[in-house]
């Protein structure tokens, strides 16, 4: 289903708490930080990182765990002769460790016209910038890197990981002055943003995904044949799942600016059937991927979300 006919009602432009407040205290208090110190967000897969961490690397090096076996050949260091198979076999092995790594995350924002909208007190954009903040914050009080995109029709910001409180920061800064008011071009940017990480990483998409559905699986499909490990967060405020509006409304395409007068309680149930298929089908096909796909409403503590859901990941890992 094509973004433009999904619901996308007016909104007025909604404040951070705290406008005074800048980079990682714009979108987290202090007792959220606390809460969220307690949990960590781990790789299912094989990554690759640049420091000494807790997750398992496709490369090969001198740690504790043992991987495998292979033949002595030249450059090979003698020292790591297995001189317990040499007596059984009487061939020269040498052995190989898993290293371990750091994690690499990267966070790819929507900042489309569609993630402004907003039924209640926060609009999908303010609390994505939240969500993203929460999953940076946890990736790097684990020491591990953590980078973002943000696109609309484009690849807005670009923001290599790296793994210091300060760095992230200084990445938040940065995204207070991001608007959500641009159109949207979801399966060609994550193409791009697909094609320019080149080490084995975890991904986080948090976006409204109002798209075109199979040319976004599509373009999400990308990351899993580089060996990504993928997270889809797909953030949608309640009305825009049942359409529960009592009156009629002028809605407005928040990208388009196309109009349209509707009594919600007369179209309500035929919405909620296609809206119900649009998700499904996202649901579905990244399980088929094994994509991890959560529906996140904007009505819920951002705080509170994050740590159900990364309990819930660590449990199933």
């Amino acid at each position: 289903m094509a973004k433009k006919t999904k619901f996308k009602g007016p909104v007025a432009e909604k404040k951070r708490k705290d406008p005074a407040a800048e980079g990682i205290k714009a979108f987290l208090n202090s007792e959220q930080m606390y809460k969220l110190s307690r949990v960590v967000l781990q790789s299912r897969y094989v990554v690759e990182g640049n420091l000494s961490g807790a997750h398992r690397s496709p490369l090969k090096g001198a740690s504790s765990e043992f991987a495998e076996h292979k033949a002595y050949g030249i450059g090979d260091d003698p020292k790591h002769i297995d001189w317990k198979v040499f007596g059984r076999t009487d061939r020269y092995y040498v052995k190989r460790y898993e290293d371990e790594t750091n994690l690499r995350v990267y966070i790819i924002l929507d900042r489309s016209g569609s993630m402004a909208y907003g039924s209640g007190d926060v609009r999908k954009f303010d609390f994505a910038c939240q969500l993203a903040a929460a999953m940076g914050y946890v990736v790097v009080k684990a020491n591990d890197s953590v980078g973002m995109f943000v696109f609309s029709d484009k690849i807005d910001m670009k923001v290599e990981p790296r793994n210091s409180l300060n760095h992230l920061h200084n990445m938040l800064k940065r995204l207070q002055d991001v608007k959500a008011e641009s159109p949207t071009n979801t399966a060609k940017v994550l193409h791009q943003i697909a094609e320019s990480i080149h080490k084995r990483a975890l991904v986080i998409l948090i976006s409204d995904l109002l798209d075109d559905e199979k040319e976004v699986v599509h373009s999400i499909a990308h990351f899993r044949k580089q060996k990504h490990d993928v997270i889809v967060l797909h953030v949608l405020d309640p009305v825009e799942i049942d359409l529960s509006l009592k009156q009629g409304f002028e809605f407005e395409d928040m990208e388009t600016g196309e109009k349209m007068t509707v009594d919600p309680r007369g179209v309500a149930k035929d919405y909620q059937k296609e809206f119900g298929a649009f998700l499904e089908h996202y649901r579905v096909s990244c399980q088929g991927m094994k994509v991890d796909y959560r529906l996140v409403k904007t009505d819920q503590q951002v705080d509170t979300y994050a740590r159900a859901y990364l309990e819930e990941r660590r449990r199933l890992r």
